[in-house]
């Protein structure tokens, strides 16, 4: 009973060292929330869902035997909380930085609603080690290893390597989603096959057009912040173009599950989404400005859906 006393003194003792605010040097940035609220924010769990969501698509599609339900339970959390702890280092390492973008000047790092310190790295390493191992006891080392890049490429290629360096930054760190749905497809069967592989590659070229869309609206603010992002680079014309044309690429790659045996459903899907993103991304070459920048950049997440859905279902239908 006294050990018992003593571990629960413990753990509320370092919930409330995450929470406290400490003395913050921008009080006008300062809002009230609970800290539950905030340390969610922090693990950017919108995004996360969303790389869960490949991960499944992954295991959708993959040709392997199908998961018990205990299996896709810890495949599903190993990817959430791997993206989560990718995402929380994401905010822990910028957040001398983040109060120079408007759009990241509330994070909690940034107001002082969360106090910034070391052990928020262990409670980051802790939650990768928990989401890597329990993928690898539960499903395969593969699935673990790309369980592992998913938030590797995030955190460190991404975030720490590459964001403030090069223009280049989102398209070597966009593999974070790419790895997710292989992180799915190897769940079922480590042998990938050539689906799995299209949809990673389809990932791959999605990620840059959907970015830069979101950077033209934002180009003063990563400009200020001296993030070389592509519009900050080359303008928001040039950027354009280079969406619209990596937008081309990205839906003739959506095709390529078609050659490996997905049908009609997959098709439609595809078709759609892809002549919404290419009608939005040729109206943003007319008119770079945010509001056009902002539609392209969610026709890119309507594109993504529909085929991401469309692959599950008809993959479900055919087998």
């Amino acid at each position: 009973m006294k050990q018992a006393r003593i571990l629960r003194h413990r753990f509320i003792h370092l919930i409330a060292t995450l929470s406290t605010p400490m003395q913050s040097t921008l009080p006008s940035n300062s809002t009230p929330g609970l800290p539950i609220r905030a340390i969610l924010g922090v693990f950017k769990l919108r995004i996360g869902v969303v790389i869960t969501f490949t991960a499944l698509a992954g295991l959708a599609v993959s040709a392997g035997p199908s998961l018990t339900p205990l299996q896709l339970l810890v495949l599903a959390l190993s990817v959430l909380v791997s993206s989560a702890s990718a995402g929380a280092f994401n905010q822990y390492y910028e957040h001398d930085s983040d109060h120079l973008m408007a759009r990241t000047s509330k994070r909690p790092f940034v107001t002082g609603q969360l106090r910034h310190g070391p052990v928020w790295l262990l409670l980051i390493a802790a939650l990768m080690t928990l989401s890597v191992g329990a993928a690898w006891i539960a499903l395969n080392a593969w699935s673990a290893l790309f369980v592992f890049l998913g938030a590797f490429f995030y955190a460190i290629v991404y975030t720490v390597w590459l964001k403030r360096r090069t223009w280049l930054n989102i398209v070597f760190g966009g593999l974070a989603g790419s790895w997710a749905v292989l992180a799915g497809a190897t769940a079922a069967d480590p042998q990938l096959g050539a689906v799995p592989l299209a949809l990673a590659l389809v990932l791959f070229l999605w990620t840059p057009p959907h970015f830069w869309s979101l950077a033209i609206a934002f180009r003063d603010d990563y400009a200020a912040a001296g993030v070389p992002m592509l519009p900050v680079v080359v303008g928001d014309q040039r950027a354009a173009n280079t969406i619209f044309a990596s937008t081309l690429a990205l839906v003739a790659a959506s095709l390529l599950p078609l050659a490996f045996g997905l049908g009609p459903i997959y098709f439609a899907g595809a078709a759609i989404g892809g002549f919404l993103f290419i009608q939005k991304a040729w109206l943003l070459t007319r008119q770079p400005n945010r509001k056009t920048a902002m539609v392209c950049f969610h026709a890119s997440l309507m594109q993504l859906t529909l085929v991401l859905c469309a692959a599950i279902v008809d993959t479900q239908l055919h087998f």
